[in-house]
């Protein structure tokens, strides 16, 4: 039997992707940013600023829109994410606060399971959920409705309050 050679590139092709694993930066760990300044952005050329320890709450959660680190460009800090501290235990203001790359999901899904640990905070896949990090649904359409221009400047193309991130420990018990 003789097969075309459309045929044998196809059988090829599906076979090379058949063994391809893919793979998802979710918890890779990453800086947050916020969107720079017009004087910032003179300066630097860059149109992120990190944002520093000093300007998260503790225990906070946290979710920064931009980071280039991450392939959804999404960073998520939730309240259990150890902060950046000094020798003496206080917490270093000035350092970069870090968190983890995050991405879209739907609320019930499995789609937030951490495939490469290797990077990644220990305890965090097993508290990896999709849960709501920003305000709800309904305030959310209502702001984008109110000023659609202000919205997309503070949330961009976003338009679901549900991000993979870490369930506080005191829910999962890890």
């Amino acid at each position: 039997m003789k097969m075309s050679v459309r045929t044998t590139l196809l059988m090829s092709a599906a076979l090379l992707l058949g063994g391809c694993e893919v793979t998802s930066e979710i918890g890779k760990p990453c800086a947050l940013v916020r969107k720079a300044t017009a004087e910032e952005k003179a300066q630097t050329g860059q149109d992120t600023m990190p944002i520093l320890e000093k300007e998260i709450a503790a225990r906070q959660d946290f979710i920064s829109f931009g980071s280039l680190g991450c392939e959804d460009l999404i960073c998520v800090r939730d309240q259990d994410y150890p902060r950046a501290l000094n020798e003496d235990g206080t917490v270093n203001g000035n350092a970069p606060a870090m968190g983890y790359c995050s991405k879209p999901c739907v609320e019930g899904s499995s789609a937030c399971e951490v495939k490469d640990t290797s990077d990644v905070l220990p305890g965090l896949p097993e508290r990896m959920a999709c849960r709501p990090l920003l305000l709800d649904q309904a305030t959310l359409e209502a702001l984008r409705a109110e000023n659609e221009a202000q919205y997309r400047a503070t949330f961009g193309e976003n338009n679901s309050p549900f991000f993979c991130a870490g369930a506080p420990v005191a829910e999962t018990g890890t």
